[in-house]
């Protein structure tokens, strides 16, 4: 995990009714996870959160319109919210939230958080170390 990255979750939990957020990389990695989630749950949520970004671009032209990109997964549950959104090449910050959210504020400081770190929150593509050159 990356201590440097700590600061992104923690401004996204500022939102009032905020629970937990996670950086994901694509092949479900955890990176990192806000201090009230505890690493296990955070960990299996993060392979979670992979699934459920490659189920939501597989489905995106089902949207009909635009060009198929897609930009962000909101789910309800009768608990809660889960927002997920691109946070760069190859990384997916995730977020839990109360029913009472403020579902605009909470998607547009997070979208404010990934525009903000750009690169840094990019996940570098893993080459597989035991292949022959």
């Amino acid at each position: 995990m990356n201590d440097q990255l700590s600061w992104v979750l923690d401004d996204v939990l500022t939102v009032r009714g905020a629970r937990h957020a996670i950086l994901v990389s694509a092949d479900g990695l955890l990176m990192e996870r806000s201090a009230g989630i505890e690493r296990d749950d955070a960990e299996k949520n993060a392979a979670a959160m992979s699934s459920m970004q490659s189920l939501s671009r597989a489905v995106a032209p089902f949207v009909g319109g635009g060009d198929g990109t897609w930009k962000q997964t909101l789910i309800e549950y009768d608990g809660g919210w889960i927002f997920l959104i691109a946070a760069g090449s190859g990384a997916y910050l995730a977020a839990s939230a109360a029913l009472d959210v403020d579902m605009e504020t909470m998607s547009f400081r997070m979208q404010k958080q990934v525009a903000a770190l750009g690169k840094a929150m990019t996940s570098p593509v893993r080459h597989d170390a035991g292949a022959d050159a």
